[in-house]
């Protein structure tokens, strides 16, 4: 197995939320963890840095702008790291939409420490040996 950890970037998430997807997400991969609190941020991260998933939270925090906007500006731009697209949201229809967009099947944050979070994102990232 590699030795290179995945790159996940958090986006739009508050700071207690943001600790505790960090937390979740060290505690079970072997992960660096980066952070920005507006799509366009998000953006120009994915245009420098290769990421293996990208987290965004349905109402980004810092302006309250609709997160899913990240899905549509990233998928319509070919210059863009394809990396996948997950919406933090507790609410269905905001998942289904974007899936709808581009994105893939997200998790909520009643969900961040549930067994089924984890599974779900073993899909995209490698799990430590030990979880």
């Amino acid at each position: 197995m590699s030795t290179t950890k995945a790159r996940v970037l958090d986006v739009g998430n508050c700071d207690p939320d943001h600790g505790m997807i960090r937390q979740m997400l060290i505690e079970h991969f072997d992960v660096d963890v980066d952070r920005v609190m507006f799509v366009d941020e998000a953006l120009e991260r994915m245009r420098e840095t290769p990421y293996d998933l990208v987290l965004f939270n349905r109402l980004i925090f810092a302006d309250r702008s609709e997160g899913i906007e990240l899905v549509h500006r990233a998928r319509s731009d070919t210059a863009l790291n394809k990396a996948p697209l997950m919406m933090v949201s507790n609410f269905d229809n905001a998942q289904d939409a974007c899936v709808a967009a581009g994105g893939v099947q997200g998790f909520g944050k009643k969900a961040v420490f549930e067994p089924e979070t984890a599974e779900l994102l073993s899909q995209y990232l490698a799990r430590k040996a030990d979880t």
